[in-house]
C-alpha cells in the first residue's frame, strides 16, 4: 500500500519554492489523494550571503541540511537544483529522478545600453561562479568582475540600482521565475559552458524508501538523466565543486548519441582545457570518466592543484 503522506524538503527562496511546488503538483497529478507538503529548510549557502561562495568551502553548502533531514526521516524527499548537488551523495541517499531539463545556457544582462560584445575594460560585471568569471576573462583579461551573491530577485535589485554594467544568471532560473521575458543575450556554449547540472533539477530520496522512490520515478525524463548523469561522472573524476572553475553540457543527439563537452580552467582565465567526447547513452558515466581523464592528461590535473593550494591559502 503506498503512502498517502509526503514530505517535501525545500530551500525557502523563492526559486527553490516554485521548483518544490512543480514537484508537490506533479505527484498530487499522478497520484489521488496523495497529500503532499512543503517543509522549508535553510542551508549554509543561504544563510551567509556576504562572503564568495568559493570562500565558504566545503561542499553542499545548499545541500547538506537538505540531506540530514532526509536522513533522519523528518522529510521523505529533497528538491534540489542539479548544479548544488556534490558529486558524491551520502551513503543511503540517492537520486530519485531528473526532471526534463530546462534550457542550461548561462545568460548576460546588463544595463541599458550594454550588451556582451560591447562589454570593455571599464565595465563592471556581478557574478557569484568562479567558473563564469573565469570565462568571462578568458575573453575580456582586463575586465573588472565583482561577486554577486543573493537570490535571483536581489541580483537583478543590484543591477537595476547601477552595482553593476551587467550580470550573468542561469536561464533557466529566469525561466522558472516567470522572467523568461526579460531582456536578456544567452550566451553560446563555445563561449561560455554551464555548471554541471544546470537547468535540472534533482528529486532526492532515502535508496530504501521503496514508496517514494516509485512514485518519484516517474518524474524522470531520460533524456536528463543520460546527461546530467555523463556531467556529474566527470566532476567526481575532477573531484570539483562551486570552488572550481569546470564547465560541462551533455546533449542526446537526434541519432541516439550522447556527446558531453567540458572545460577546465585557471582562476584568471589564461588556461583553459576544453574537450568532448561522443558515446552510447548507456555508457553515461563512463563517457564523463574518460572525457575527465582527458581534460587531466591534458592538462586540467595542473590547474585544477594550483586552483586548490591558491583557495587553501587565501582561506
Amino acid at each position: 500500500m503506498r503512502k498517502e503522506k509526503i514530505v517535501i524538503g525545500s530551500r525557502a527562496s523563492k526559486l527553490a519554492l516554485i521548483q518544490s511546488n512543480w514537484t508537490k503538483s506533479e505527484l498530487e497529478a499522478r497520484f489521488s489523494g496523495l497529500e503532499v507538503t512543503i517543509k522549508e529548510i535553510s542551508t549554509k549557502g543561504d544563510r551567509i550571503t556576504d562572503v564568495p561562495l568559493s570562500r565558504l568551502g566545503g561542499v553542499g553548502l545548499f545541500t547538506k541540511e537538505l540531506e540530514n533531514s532526509l536522513l533522519s526521516g523528518e522529510i521523505d524527499l529533497a528538491v534540489h537544483s542539479a548544479k548544488d548537488m556534490p558529486s558524491e551523495l551520502p551513503e543511503g541517499l540517492t537520486i530519485g529522478a531528473f526532471p526534463k531539463r530546462e534550457d542550461s545556457h548561462d545568460v548576460f544582462i546588463g544595463r541599458e545600453g550594454v550588451s556582451l560584445d560591447q562589454i570593455s575594460a571599464d565595465c563592471v560585471i556581478g557574478t557569484s561562479s568562479l567558473r563564469r568569471k573565469a570565462q568571462l576573462l578568458a575573453r575580456f583579461p582586463d575586465l573588472k568582475i565583482e561577486d554577486l551573491r543573493g537570490n535571483l530577485d536581489t541580483r537583478l535589485e543590484k543591477l537595476k540600482n547601477g552595482n553593476f554594467d551587467g550580470i550573468i544568471l542561469a536561464n533557466a532560473g529566469l525561466i522558472r521565475m516567470g522572467l523568461g521575458g526579460i531582456a536578456r543575450q544567452i550566451i553560446p556554449f563555445d563561449f561560455m559552458l554551464p555548471a554541471v547540472g544546470q537547468g535540472s533539477l534533482a528529486i532526492e530520496t532515502r535508496q530504501d524508501d521503496d514508496d517514494t522512490l516509485s512514485m518519484v520515478s516517474l518524474l524522470n525524463d531520460s533524456t536528463t538523466r543520460i546527461a546530467v548523469t555523463a556531467e556529474r561522472s566527470l566532476l567526481h573524476k575532477l573531484q570539483g565543486g562551486c570552488q572550481i572553475p569546470v564547465g560541462a553540457a551533455g546533449e542526446v543527439c537526434a541519432d541516439g548519441q550522447l556527446r558531453l563537452t567540458a572545460m577546465v580552467s585557471s582562476l584568471d582565465g589564461t588556461e583553459i582545457v576544453k574537450e568532448s567526447a561522443d558515446g552510447d547513452v548507456e555508457n553515461a558515466s563512463n563517457i564523463g570518466l574518460e572525457l575527465a581523464e582527458l581534460l587531466l592528461g591534458k592538462g586540467a590535473d595542473k590547474i585544477l592543484r594550483e586552483i586548490r593550494e591558491s583557495l587553501a591559502g587565501s582561506g
